[in-house]
C-alpha cells in the first residue's frame, strides 16, 4: 500500500481516537460540573432560606426590642409623674397638717387663758362668800351655771388635744406612706432603667447581627446568581455533547473501524501497477 495512503489514514484514525477521548473527558467534566452545580446551588439556597430566617428574626426581636424600650421608658415617665404629684400632695396635706395643729393649739392656748380667768374669778368669789354680808344684805349665791360653763371649756380643750393627737398621727402615718411610695417607685425605675440598659444592649447587638445577615444575604445571593449563569455556560457547552454523546461515540468508532478494515484491503493491492496503468 502507497505510504501516503497508510499514513492518511493512520492520521484519521489518530484525529478520530483523539476526538472521541476528548470528548469523553469533556462529557466527564460536563457531568462532574452539573454535579458539583447543582449540589452548590442546593446548599446556597438552604443557606439563602436560613439566612432570610435569620433576617426575618433579627428584626423581629429589634421591633419588639424597641417596643418593649419604648414601653419602660413610658412607664419610667408616668412614675416620675406620679412621684412628682404624690411629693405635691404631700406638701399640701404637710401645709394643712401644719395648719390644723396650729389652729388646734392656738384654741387650746385660748380656752386655757378663758379657763384660768373663770378660775381666777370663781376663787375670788369663792373667798367672797365665806365673808358674812352686812346687815340688810342678802347671801351672795354661788353660781350653779359656772361650773357647766367652765365643764364646756374643758371639754373643748380636750377635743382640741384629741384632734391634735389624731392629726399628728395622721401626718406621721402619711409621711411613711409617702417615703415608702417614694423608696418603691424610685426602686422600680432604677430596674427599669437596668432593664433598658440590658435591652438596648441586645437591640444593639441584634441590629449588628442584621447587618451581618443581610450581607451575608447580599453574597449568598450573588453567588447563587453566578452559580445560575455558570449552569447555562455549561448548558452552551455541554447540551450537544451530552445529547448526541452516544450517537457521536458510535460514528467515530464505525468510522474507526471502517478506516482500518481500508487500510487493512488496501495495504494488499499492488499501488505501483495501479498507478502505472
Amino acid at each position: 500500500m502507497h505510504l501516503s495512503v497508510s499514513k492518511a489514514i493512520d492520521d484519521m484514525v489518530a484525529q478520530l481516537t483523539k476526538e472521541s477521548a476528548d470528548e469523553i473527558k469533556h462529557k466527564d467534566f460536563c457531568t462532574d460540573e452539573f454535579n458539583t452545580n447543582e449540589l452548590q446551588t442546593e446548599k446556597k439556597t438552604r443557606a439563602k432560606s436560613d439566612v432570610t430566617a435569620k433576617i426575618e428574626d433579627l428584626e423581629m426581636s429589634i421591633k419588639q426590642t424597641g417596643e418593649a424600650i419604648d414601653t419602660l421608658n413610658s412607664e419610667i415617665k408616668e412614675m416620675q409623674v406620679q412621684l412628682k404629684r404624690a411629693g405635691e400632695d404631700r406638701e399640701k396635706q404637710n401645709k394643712e397638717f401644719q395648719m390644723t395643729v396650729a389652729d388646734q393649739r392656738a384654741t387650746q392656748k385660748l380656752l386655757t387663758q378663758a379657763m384660768n380667768v373663770l378660775k381666777g374669778f370663781y376663787a375670788k368669789k369663792a373667798a367672797f362668800l365665806q365673808q358674812a354680808p352686812p346687815a340688810g344684805f342678802d347671801s351672795y349665791k354661788k353660781n350653779a351655771a359656772a361650773g357647766g360653763v367652765m365643764g364646756m371649756i374643758q371639754q373643748i380643750i380636750n377635743d382640741a388635744k384629741s384632734m391634735e393627737a389624731e392629726t399628728i398621727r395622721a401626718e406621721e402615718d402619711s409621711q411613711k406612706a409617702y417615703e415608702s411610695f417614694v423608696k418603691d417607685t424610685n426602686g422600680s425605675v432604677e430596674e427599669k432603667a437596668k432593664d433598658i440598659v440590658h435591652k438596648s444592649e441586645i437591640k444593639a447587638k441584634a441590629e449588628a447581627d442584621l447587618v451581618q445577615a443581610q450581607a451575608d444575604k447580599e453574597a449568598v445571593m450573588l453567588e447563587l446568581e453566578q452559580l445560575g449563569n455558570y449552569k447555562a455556560e455549561l448548558h452552551g457547552s455541554c447540551d450537544f455533547i451530552v445529547k448526541n454523546f452516544d450517537i457521536r461515540q458510535t460514528a467515530r468508532s464505525e468510522e474507526i473501524e471502517a478506516l482500518k478494515q481500508a487500510k487493512a484491503i488496501l495495504s494488499g493491492a499492488n499501488f505501483g501497477a495501479f498507478l502505472q496503468a
